[in-house]
């Protein structure tokens, strides 16, 4: 039987990376934070799984961003990340920040979703039995719900931190006036809500409309962008067409073919050829942009394969924008 071999993560590993502190608090996050939304589910490779994750933090991303749905199947992109701490990365669990969420639909029946006490506390407690954890970095509320008090909401979030369950809250997809009433609430409760993760991007700017972006700034709160490459359409990959192995070919469960319409294809063009005079690729450039007035403390990107993960986290080393390049790029989409 072949040894194990065991992972040793680089020496390096904090030479390259910025790191972003989170809104007033004391966290700070590398300015590329890595995702498992896509590519840690059953589906995926566990061999390909590792290897993403000890090519980010050999490269200084720290950050892991889980959900309890996070799959496919539900649940098993924390079982799969659970499995690589317990065999590899748990020795550097000091120096990992691991956020996990709840608010989507989970399991069924009435207590498997939304905002509830119920949901969310149990939903912790499952995810920390899936990733073989004592204690999360941050958890999310997933989505603001309309039917549940906030004050529930935002207890249930609180009581997390105060069992030793979490250290730090977020909440994710809120818009800037529930922003500002839960931020009331929390610190209230002297609760440590840092960071908003929403998304945003060159094509998504509902947080700039919704008064997330401006309000999380006047409140010294952190945001994490996610979709930052609006799941691929903002990268190489779509300048031609589509190609036979892309993500709205083999996974069309949140990308579309019909996103992928002539007038946007000739945006992804143009705004290809700003990135050109910019010495940049146009993923690069549109991570730049999402980090461009240090609002955004982190772009959480996916990968399928370790070397995207690299060519991610080149776009720190030029995330300084000329007015004229940004009212280039405005004028492309809006």
């Amino acid at each position: 039987m072949e040894e194990k071999v065991m992972y040793n993560a680089s020496e390096k590993r904090y030479e390259n990376m910025a790191y972003n502190r989170c809104g007033n608090s004391g966290l700070k996050l590398p300015a590329v934070s890595l995702g498992l939304w896509h590519n840690f589910g059953d589906t995926s490779s566990y061999e390909t799984m590792k290897q993403i994750c000890f090519t980010a933090f050999d490269n200084g991303i720290t950050h892991f961003d889980l959900a309890n749905n996070y799959g496919p199947e539900p649940g098993s992109a924390e079982k799969n990340f659970g499995r690589i701490i317990k065999e590899d990365l748990g020795q550097y669990r000091d120096e990992l920040i691991i956020s996990t969420k709840a608010g989507y639909d989970m399991w069924p029946g009435p207590y498997g979703n939304w905002g509830s006490r119920k949901y969310l506390l149990a939903s912790l407690d499952q995810s920390l039995e899936r990733m073989g954890l004592e204690y999360v970095d941050i958890f999310y509320h997933h989505r603001m719900d309309p039917e549940t008090p906030l004050e529930e909401t935002m207890g249930a979030l609180a009581q997390a931190v105060t069992s030793g369950k979490a250290l730090y809250v977020g909440l994710s997809n809120y818009d800037g006036e529930t922003l500002e009433r839960a931020t009331a609430i929390l610190e209230d409760l002297r609760c440590p809500f840092i960071i908003n993760q929403n998304r945003y991007s060159i094509f998504d700017r509902t947080i700039e409309n919704n008064g997330l972006k401006e309000t999380a700034a006047r409140l010294g709160k952190g945001i994490i962008a996610f979709s930052p490459l609006a799941q691929g359409l903002l990268t190489n990959r779509y300048l031609n067409g589509i190609p036979e192995d892309s993500r709205i070919m083999t996974d069309g469960r949140f990308l579309k073919k019909e996103a992928l319409t002539e007038e946007r294809l000739q945006q992804i063009r143009n705004l290809n050829g700003i990135a050109a005079g910019r010495g940049q690729t146009l993923a690069e450039m549109a991570l730049s942009w999402v980090l461009r007035d240090g609002i955004v403390t982190s772009v959480l990107v996916g990968a399928s394969r370790p070397g995207q993960v690299l060519d991610d986290i080149r776009a720190i080393q030029n995330i300084e924008f000329s007015q004229e390049e940004l009212t280039k790029i405005d004028s492309v989409i809006l």
